[in-house]
């Protein structure tokens, strides 16, 4: 896979890390994933994948967020 492939954020597996590259959400949803670290340029490590594979945890500048399939789908990593 080439480096730079944009793909979402929910596609990484266990242990893999990427960089934030783009949010594909508005509003209120935008500014809480800001809020919690994801902004572009950032560096985002999926550290674990719930046994039915709803919620995951990241871990995003220090912290551990664990974000829904949906809201996952929403950052574009490289």
């Amino acid at each position: 896979m080439s480096k730079n492939h944009i793909r979402p954020l929910a596609s990484l597996a266990e242990g893999q890390t990427a960089q934030v590259a783009s949010l594909l959400s508005g509003g209120t949803m935008r500014r809480r994933l800001q809020d919690i670290g994801f902004i572009e340029g950032t560096q985002v490590e999926c550290v674990q994948k719930s046994p039915a594979g709803d919620p995951v945890a990241y871990r995003v500048r220090g912290a551990l967020i664990a974000l829904r399939s949906e809201d996952s789908a929403r950052v574009l990593v490289v």
